[in-house]
């Protein structure tokens, strides 16, 4: 099966969805939990650890047997921004065409059986894009100020990498440009790295290694601390031959150093009023999401299913840790990975067509890329044509 940029884009696609519904039925559980229920979650069939609690103590949701979460649902509204504008994106996208998707235009949302607004479903700090830049009116490069910082924008952002394959430096600035509309601090700088990430991937024979040498020559702050020492980390642990618990344990040591949650992400009445500087900014904080994928990829070797199964395994966030592995190692293999009864099953689960949204979202990548060959065309012989010998443009002496 030949590599091609849709066929990448179609792994892609196939890997964020498999990674977000093989990791939500465990989402929020420790890996030490996850090890005592599960055993090891590898199949699509997983039942939610919640299913057996009342409806309403689990908001009528249902996960398991392939759902996807909100992960998927904001990585396909934002391909279907790119189909609506045919071009590069920044913040006032954010404020226009992304409030369009989530606030105004009803979809399926599998999690809750039945159609609804897109927000209905979405975490706060994802509401917030609706808040600020339709209720609050900002400055749309300012609507990620104050924002709860996580990994809301990243886990969403990975067709900007594709709009932008092979081309992370500009990757990277438009994630940051369209996600400083959502997100700010670490959050923000997330978002770019995996952006990038996404699009370094799609060089045609690159590896894992390069790709996160990449991610590293661009991230700043925390954010590439972390994912340096964590990478550092793989290739130590996979060299003396660490068994999976030993990789988890020194991961979550790791990034232990960068965000304060540890095992305790869920939200009670017991931590009203209480002082911590989880998601707050800080140059010195990163994500745990991308880290932990990228790290979990070095360690298996760029290996597509066996990195997004340690991932979801590691426990915490689950889905989008499996996402972001999903995204990089999908657009890295291309349609090889795709088994296709696990196709069959987001599809049916989900009532969508990973393929047919994936080959639409391909096609306008595609003329978005010609379209940028040809305006860097034409910059080149414009310089040409300036800095020529013969050149009659004038040089002013200041």
């Amino acid at each position: 099966m030949p590599n091609t940029f849709t066929s990448r884009v179609r792994a892609m696609l196939h890997g964020i969805a498999l990674g977000d519904a093989l990791g939500a039925p465990v989402e929020k559980l420790s890996a030490a939990e996850i090890r005592r229920r599960y055993g090891r979650v590898t199949s699509l069939e997983a039942r939610w650890h919640k299913m057996d609690l009342p409806p309403e103590q689990r908001n009528h949701r249902i996960r398991g047997n392939g759902i996807i979460t909100d992960d998927t649902l904001m990585t396909l509204a934002l391909m279907d921004v790119y189909a609506e504008t045919g071009r590069h994106l920044d913040a006032w996208d954010m404020a226009e065409g992304m409030v369009r998707q989530i606030a105004w235009t009803p979809r399926w949302i599998p999690e809750m059986q039945r159609e609804a607004n897109l927000i209905d479903r979405l975490f706060y700090p994802e509401k917030w894009i609706f808040q600020r830049h339709q209720l609050s009116g900002c400055d749309p490069r300012q609507g990620g100020i104050g924002n709860m910082v996580n990994c809301g924008a990243a886990m969403y952002i990975a067709p900007v990498g594709a709009v932008n394959a092979a081309d992370p430096r500009a990757a990277y600035d438009e994630a940051i440009a369209f996600a400083s509309g959502h997100q700010q601090s670490y959050g923000l700088e997330a978002a770019g790295v995996f952006a990038a990430a996404v699009a370094a991937a799609f060089v045609p024979g690159t590896t894992i290694e390069t790709i996160v040498e990449t991610a590293l020559s661009l991230a700043k702050d925390g954010t590439r601390a972390a994912i340096a020492e964590i990478a550092e980390a793989a290739g130590a642990l996979r060299q003396s031959g660490a068994g999976y618990d030993h990789v988890v344990a020194e991961f979550h040591r790791i990034i232990g150093r960068f965000s304060p949650m540890g095992d305790d992400v869920n939200h009670s009445a017991a931590k009203v009023g209480v002082p911590t500087a989880a998601y707050q900014p800080s140059r010195l904080g990163a994500i745990e999401e991308l880290p932990l994928a990228l790290g979990f990829a070095l360690f298996n070797r760029g290996a597509f299913r066996a990195s997004i199964e340690d991932g979801i395994n590691s426990g915490r966030d689950t889905d989008s840790i499996g996402v972001m592995a999903g995204a990089i190692l999908g657009a890295l293999h291309g349609e090889a990975v795709i088994e296709e009864a696990d196709r069959a099953m987001l599809d049916s689960a989900n009532r969508f067509d990973l393929t047919a949204a994936a080959d639409r979202f391909a096609g306008v990548a595609t003329r978005i890329i010609l379209a940028d060959r040809e305006t860097r065309l034409a910059t080149e012989r414009a310089r040409e044509a300036l800095l020529a010998p013969n050149s009659t443009a004038s040089v002013v002496n200041l």
